[in-house]
């Protein structure tokens, strides 16, 4: 189809190898050319409907679904204009820590977003799409935090990514995060369990609380791997997946996370920038699930990048 000049009504026909993916990733897999934004007006403004129906962004496209698009005029970019720049496809390359036939595992760098939108136009999705350019159907299996460095996986077939959604639906995949947090986290604290509350502010920043009334059941368990004078390095598995869960885990339980802009403490920041640490520090330092075609548990960890691991060195043990 002609990304830039669809001056009429479109219906796709939806098969079995789209069926699972969000209306909105598909929509800019498909849509080449046309900005996010507006691809998130039409879709919120009700143009883009699946068997006659408005959907949500999060709409989950099933195989027999018909997708109708309004006319869609935009004008003509240069290539150079839309292309992810080389500096950061090679940070990306390098960054690859697992490829087989199916799945790539990125240790994605702190900073970048797992994808384009909210004023950015592109994130890891993108630029991964852009080195593996014969890889039609490649997606993101789950997501992480812009500031969140560490396990992120795609699948390159759709089986895949279905198979690697069921799992996370049930709860079979492990994810493990390292988080430095302020204070001596008492090793008898193993459970942190605290409904939360996303609340999107008109900005479209996301912020999240703790909400007895209003919340979404939580949980996250945590273990204590190495104390240090002022902070606790801590092992986080979320047994639920909510925004910002383990952050605001720990800051409600009075230990947040170094260099966390939103739910920290500026004192324990203070201390922390002097010994190095430039970002926020939370690592998905593990991720393990079945493997989709092999039928084999896999484990991937993401080692720890270099200023962090030597800014832990710097602080004085307890």
């Amino acid at each position: 189809m002609s990304s830039n000049d669809r001056g009429s009504v479109s219906y796709f026909d939806i098969d079995t190898d789209n069926s699972g993916q969000r209306i909105d990733n598909w929509l800019k897999r498909e849509l080449k050319g046309v900005p996010t934004s507006l691809i998130y007006r039409i879709l919120r403004k009700g143009e883009v409907r699946v068997n006659k129906k408005r959907v949500k962004p999060e709409y989950k496209l099933q195989a027999g679904d018909v997708l109708r698009l309004p006319p869609i005029r935009v004008e003509e970019k240069k290539d150079n204009e839309v292309m992810v720049g080389d500096k950061l496809k090679n940070l990306v390359e390098r960054s690859i820590i697992f490829e087989d036939k199916y799945l790539i595992v990125l240790n994605k760098p702190s900073g970048l977003a797992v994808h384009g939108g909210s004023g950015l136009n592109y994130g890891a999705i993108e630029a991964m799409r852009q080195i593996r350019p014969e890889l039609k159907q490649l997606e993101l299996v789950h997501r992480l935090d812009r500031d969140t460095s560490g396990c992120l996986v795609f699948a390159k077939k759709r089986s895949v990514l279905r198979a690697l959604h069921e799992q996370l639906r049930t709860k079979q995949v492990d994810k493990r995060y390292w988080a430095l947090v302020s204070g001596a986290w008492p090793a008898k604290l193993r459970v942190v369990e605290k409904p939360l509350f996303k609340n999107t502010l008109a900005s479209g920043e996301r912020v999240v609380r703790v909400d007895a009334k209003q919340g979404k059941p939580s949980e996250t368990r945590f273990r204590v791997l190495n104390k240090y004078k002022g902070a606790t390095l801590v092992e986080a598995f979320p047994v639920t997946g909510r925004t910002h869960q383990i952050r605001v885990h720990a800051a409600a339980s009075g230990y947040p996370i170094a260099l966390d802009d939103k739910y920290g403490e500026a004192e324990f920041d203070k201390k922390m920038k002097a010994v190095g640490i430039n970002r926020l520090f939370l690592h998905a330092a593990s991720i393990s699930f079945i493997h989709p075609k092999e039928q084999t548990t896999i484990r991937v960890e993401a080692p720890l990048e270099a200023n962090l691991a030597q800014a832990l060195e710097r602080l004085p043990s307890e």
